[in-house]
């Protein structure tokens, strides 16, 4: 009987699983809802599709989610390799064409003959073990009915909170003439983003302006408890939750003007609001930071009343979604194997690595683990110095109490937290040269964690 893995959940950490196992020889069958049953979010039945936003955020080794990548990278990430491959100018970032993202991966996937997608909803966790393992990886956005089904197994009620979303609007419909194009500290082209910058009469404008609007409280299939509860994860705040805690907050966080200048007064303005280019054409931005639960009339008005956006033409207006995970230090290994039931893997949002190239990381190392397992072999662990396996170790620590979802940061890594602050002569290390330190070690733990796992050719 032929090896085949399967997967639920045809999205980054899905395919990433996919594909890691067809490189190590197993047949999968990954199972996607999509199209037959579209969630609040997602617009297509595409393997992949980014939702939220088009960065895959820094690039740089002394920014932790670009050594991230880098460790995936190395591992013959695919989704790496789509992100690579439609970049699009975003500083010193990585982001990306959605529609060119989602379209190379969903072709890698549908064309790979060790894949069989199989559309529509699973309802159930089908049975598993060590000769048939399942990979969950359904993200955020679980069905009701498969969430139920995973709260059965998790032996717990699953945690909720509320993801935003940022508006994206077209390029012909702004007036450029009223922004200005810079990169902060003139990373990058120069010119990839778009500033809008604000007066201190317009900024505190702004921002009572948004506090005083109408609000939407959650979708309708949501619980109306759960509505009066929104619990936004704090790296996708909505802009009215950031000014709720003061109203100087928004202006050292998305709109903080440092490191930019607007070339008609030649100073920093009061504060700036960023747009990023969406697609490689340049015809879509995003509106870096603007992730809100504002209703739409109160979104175009506001927005629109903006310098350069009078006129603008919204693609996509912001929006909010219910994101469930489990409670992984209480469920899952460093693995991503559920503990109580051998042969079982998490993957992705739903185990509280929140972000697209963590929730990638997860879909790697199920797809590894998975693949050993199937073949006989013991399941690994990352090195605790890299970053993937710091990541894994956050979210299995069994001491972990009132676990939260988690972005990848240098604070999870011990080589780094644990590093000398001074070189051999007694200077002290700046913070970027410990970073950078702590990178170096973990890649060449990468490699050599690498070196003893036995993977077919690209």
């Amino acid at each position: 009987m032929s090896k085949c893995v399967r997967i639920i959940g045809a999205g980054l950490a899905g395919s990433e699983a996919a594909w890691q196992l067809t490189r190590r020889g197993v047949s999968v069958e990954l199972f996607e809802m999509r199209p037959a049953k579209m969630t609040k979010a997602h617009k297509t039945g595409s393997c992949a599709e980014l939702v939220c936003s088009n960065s895959f955020r820094g690039a740089d080794l002394s920014n932790a989610v670009g050594l991230l990548k880098a460790e995936l990278q190395s591992m013959g990430s695919l989704i790496m390799q789509a992100a690579l491959e439609c970049a699009v100018p975003a500083g010193g970032a990585l982001a990306v064409d959605r529609e060119l993202f989602s379209a190379y991966v969903d072709q890698r996937i549908r064309s790979n003959p060790l894949i069989s997608l199989r559309e529509g909803e699973i309802a159930e966790l089908p049975e598993c073990g060590a000769a048939a393992p399942l990979i969950v990886a359904t993200g955020p956005l679980t069905s009701p009915s498969l969430a139920s089904a995973i709260e059965k197994v998790t032996g717990a009620s699953s945690l909720a909170f509320f993801d935003a979303i940022s508006p994206i609007v077209l390029n012909e419909s702004l007036d450029l003439e009223q922004m200005f194009r810079a990169s902060r500290y003139d990373k990058g082209e120069g010119d990839d983003y778009l500033n809008i910058p604000f007066t201190k009469e317009q900024y505190y404008t702004f921002v009572e302006e948004v506090a005083q609007a109408e609000k939407f409280g959650g979708h309708e299939e949501v619980e109306s408890d759960m509505v009066e509860n929104l619990r936004p994860f704090e790296g996708c705040m909505p802009i009215e939750d950031v000014i709720s805690r003061g109203p100087d907050t928004l202006r050292f966080g998305a709109f903080k003007p440092v490191g930019l200048k607007d070339p008609k007064t030649g100073r920093e303005p009061y504060a700036v609001m960023q747009l990023r280019m969406d697609d490689k054409a340049g015809t879509l931005w995003s509106m870096v930071g603007m992730q809100t639960r504002m209703r739409h009339g109160e979104q175009t008005r506001i927005f629109r009343s903006l310098s350069g956006m009078q006129d603008a033409e919204f693609v996509r207006l912001g929006s909010v979604h219910r994101n469930t995970f489990i409670d992984s230090p209480k469920c899952l290994n460093a693995t991503l194997e559920f503990r109580s039931v051998p042969g079982l893997f998490f993957a992705g949002q739903i185990t509280g690595t929140e972000g697209y190239v963590e929730s990638t990381a997860g879909g790697l190392v199920a797809g590894i683990n998975a693949a050993r397992l199937i073949n006989g072999e013991s399941t690994v662990q990352f090195p605790a110095q890299t970053a993937i396996g710091s990541l894994m170790n956050y979210i299995s620590d069994v001491e972990r109490r009132d676990f939260q979802p988690m972005n990848i940061s240098f604070g999870l890594m011990p080589s780094y937290t644990h590093s000398s602050k001074k070189d051999k002569q007694g200077r002290r290390l700046s913070k970027r040269d410990r970073r950078l330190a702590a990178a170096e070690n973990a890649l060449g733990a990468i490699e050599e964690f690498k070196a003893g796992l036995a993977v077919q050719p690209l």
